[in-house]
């Protein structure tokens, strides 16, 4: 188990919990860090490496909880979080998805244009949808959400085998989505 925060670029995790310890994989036979978890908890540290002498793959079936601090440059636009919460509160101009050139700088379905124009995402709900819809287990719920939306949903979010995504995590970036086309709408103006 893990969670995900999502922190502007510059933000640090280290600094506010000095006692972490960051999470460990293993490449190559040799434990190198992970790209962006640490563990609160107290974790058995690789005196060579001062990460987790314990892979998160591993540390997770032991139960530890790994954080994972995803730094999200989209934030480093925003001077508050009265900035996001009152762009988050108006509806982004979705026509600006039928632009292939736009798309492809949006977060997570930058390589997905047309399944935005097969789904044509008028909500963020809509939008978390199609960011669930591109993972390999759930590709094949594309052409019955088209035709059928409620029922697709029932199965979209339902864990799998294969890689699939959390409703929240869906959410959430689907928003991070929104922020994105409002900044390409104000530089557009």
């Amino acid at each position: 188990m893990d969670i995900d925060i999502d922190l502007p670029s510059t933000f640090d995790p280290l600094t506010v919990f000095p006692q972490a310890v960051r999470a460990s994989i293993v490449k190559d036979k040799n434990l190198i860090k992970h790209p962006c978890g640490i563990y609160l908890q107290n974790i058995p540290k690789d005196s060579t490496t001062n990460l987790s002498a314990i892979p998160y793959q591993q540390a997770e079936h032991l139960n530890y909880f790994k954080i994972d601090f995803l730094h999200l440059t989209i934030l480093d636009c925003f001077e508050n979080k009265s900035e996001i919460r009152a762009l988050l509160k108006k509806s982004p101009n979705w026509d600006l998805l039928k632009s292939k050139q736009i798309v492809e700088q949006l977060f997570q379905v930058r390589n997905n244009y047309e399944l935005l124009q097969k789904i044509k995402p008028q909500s963020v709900q809509e939008m978390a949808d199609c960011i669930a819809l591109i993972r390999p287990g759930k590709q094949f719920l594309i052409d019955i959400y088209h035709k059928n939306k409620e029922y697709a949903r029932q199965e979209l979010y339902k864990k799998t085998d294969k890689y699939y995504f959390k409703k929240s995590h869906a959410i959430s970036y689907a928003l991070t989505i929104v922020l994105q086309l409002h900044l390409i709408e104000a530089s557009i103006l």
